[in-house]
């Protein structure tokens, strides 16, 4: 059974900093594109960084530049660590990957961790 759990999450002053990280467990070949997602109250999730295989990250304008994602294909985990966070950070943060197995290539979600960017 694979799983994704995130980890990090907590109470945090505006300007602040913060680490999220996310480890992938279970039986499967490799991850490939892995992706941090939040998502705010009463709406869809967004996303806020993707790191694909070779490492290579891509942000929305909205964290580039504050948030830096990096990712150990050895331990199969992933980090988000989040500078100068401001109140419209705070969110549910969602740990997402695309994860082959033998069969096929699935995408697989972390249950959430929230953030809260607060005085």
């Amino acid at each position: 059974q694979v799983q994704l759990v995130e980890s990090g999450g907590g109470l945090v002053q505006p300007g602040g900093s913060l680490r999220l990280s996310c480890a992938a467990s279970g039986s499967f070949l490799y991850i490939n594109t892995m992706r941090w997602y939040r998502q705010f109250p009463g709406k869809q999730r967004e996303l806020v960084a993707s790191i694909g295989y070779d490492g290579v990250p891509y942000y929305p304008d909205s964290v580039k530049g504050r948030f830096i994602g990096s990712r150990d294909n050895d331990k199969n985990t992933m980090t988000l660590q989040m500078n100068a966070l401001k109140p419209e950070d705070t969110a549910v943060y969602y740990c997402n990957a695309d994860i082959k197995n033998s069969e096929h290539t699935r995408g697989y979600w972390g249950q959430g961790t929230q953030v809260t960017v607060s005085s």
